[in-house]
């Protein structure tokens, strides 16, 4: 097997960093917040040797690919160009679409948008639940105690200043706080007004074994590098995506379909059955629901073997139903 090759594409005004290993149909990996293409480093050689093509950028605002200035430019419209420039950019007549935490909206969409393009879509950690009745933050939680975390997120500069002040502390409290084997608390996406994310976040005496000081060590140096302010700038466009959206009010994703979670995850603990129940009217052709237990936000680092035996069954069933 060859080894995980690095190069540039350009996508509408951003050049793109991609990953890319194997050969066979395509599959793209989209990472979520604050991560990069190395989140999927244990998914790589368990697709290519199936025999797929895998490739997984640096979204835009991530890593090597570009981080353009203005807020606007991280819709989930540019979002989906930039899944579609890379399968145009290899060539690829079809491919299936795979994202976890913001990447999953990104395939979600993806999906939604072009199926013509994409004959299957997977998503880790966020369901899909169809364009919300308002503005997305006029729905989310806030008290006089503390806001939710994405509401934090708004206004430019403020989490840029708390999560760089010391980028391994934000990094290693973030990974650990949110995983299966913290000790989530109640409120652990509330942020308290007058302070920071990260007050409510645990800080490990030392990391899980799913993290090794190397994978911590090249997250640490990412952003250090970067900041985060490429990828606080996607939570900006939340209630622009709701306007942008407004064609696809009330449509439904009609490609086939797979969702992978923790049970653990705070996204979707306490209510997990409920937002299934409700994707399940937005995604007909949903074909599996995988709910790990004990696993939380960081699905495929904390339980690679579980989610690529899940991937490897669902493109098989995409793969089968293509050639036949």
């Amino acid at each position: 097997m060859q080894p995980i090759q690095h190069r540039f594409i350009q996508s509408t005004g951003v050049r793109l960093r991609v990953a890319e290993q194997g050969t066979g149909p395509l599959v793209v990996l989209c990472h979520g917040f604050p991560e990069s293409w190395y989140s999927w480093r244990h998914q790589f050689d368990a697709l290519a040797q199936a025999g797929y093509r895998v490739v997984a950028p640096d979204m835009r605002g991530y890593g090597q690919s570009d981080a353009p200035e203005a807020v606007s430019a991280y819709s989930l419209l540019h979002l989906v160009g930039d899944v579609v420039a890379v399968v145009q950019d290899i060539g690829a007549k079809q491919a299936v679409v795979v994202g976890h935490d913001w990447g999953a909206p990104v395939a979600w969409h993806t999906a939604l948008m072009r199926p013509d393009l994409f004959c299957g879509v997977v998503a880790l950690s966020v369901p899909f639940r169809g364009r919300p009745p308002a503005l997305p933050t006029s729905m989310m939680p806030s008290d006089a105690q503390a806001q939710f975390y994405q509401l934090y997120f708004q206004p430019p500069g403020v989490a840029e200043q708390e999560l760089s002040r010391d980028v391994r502390t934000t990094l290693s409290s973030l990974l650990y706080g949110v995983s299966g084997g913290a000790a989530q608390p109640r409120r652990a996406l509330m942020v308290p007004h007058g302070g920071g994310w990260l007050s409510t976040m645990q800080i490990p005496a030392s990391m899980p074994a799913w993290l090794s000081p190397e994978d911590l060590d090249l997250y640490v140096a990412e952003f250090e590098r970067t900041g985060f302010r490429g990828g606080l700038n996607w939570y900006r466009n939340i209630d622009r995506n709701w306007e942008l959206l407004a064609p696809y009010a009330g449509a439904k994703i009609r490609v086939p379909a797979l969702f992978v979670a923790g049970e653990r995850d705070p996204v979707i603990r306490g209510n997990a059955q409920e937002l299934i129940d409700r994707m399940r009217e937005h995604v007909p052709l949903l074909q599996d629901v995988l709910l790990l237990p004990g696993c939380g936000h960081w699905t495929q680092q904390e339980r690679p073997q579980e989610v690529n035996a899940a991937l490897l069954r669902f493109l098989a069933t995409v793969r089968a139903s293509h050639s036949a």
